[in-house]
């Protein structure tokens, strides 16, 4: 009997998109939990005082910290809504494989409409200040 792997491998199907989206699904949501250690550091600075505050949002305003914040802010869009795929999925629903590429073209149309819109919003010039 020919050595087969035990369970289905990258090296046996033919790459497909609807795997990137999945692989990225699974990245996207380790990233978002490192975004975490940030948003917390924010939220704990708050906390401390005016001082702490003003110096995490002193960081923030260098370029690398505020590409980091959108590549965090378009990873959250695009795993919520590859989320709600995934939950269609567990209803059932878009398992055939033209529904399923659909699905991950909504998906990607949806992350980049949206991000594009929230990064406007969240980097336009004049944003945030009173």
């Amino acid at each position: 009997m020919a050595e087969r792997p035990l369970s289905p491998h990258l090296t046996v199907y033919r790459w497909a998109y609807t795997m990137t989206l999945s692989i990225l699904h699974r990245v996207t949501g380790v990233a978002l939990a490192f975004a975490l250690i940030g948003f917390v550091a924010w939220l704990v600075s708050i906390s401390l005082g005016m001082q702490a505050y003003a110096r995490v949002l002193s960081v923030w305003r260098f370029w690398p910290a505020q590409v980091l914040l959108a590549l965090a802010v378009v990873a959250l869009i695009y795993h919520f809504c590859n989320g709600l795929r995934h939950l269609a999925w567990d209803l059932g629903w878009g398992y055939e494989r033209r529904e399923a590429r659909t699905s991950a073209a909504v998906v990607v149309v949806a992350t980049v409409i949206i991000g594009a819109t929230c990064l406007y919003f969240l980097f336009r010039h004049g944003a945030g200040s009173a």
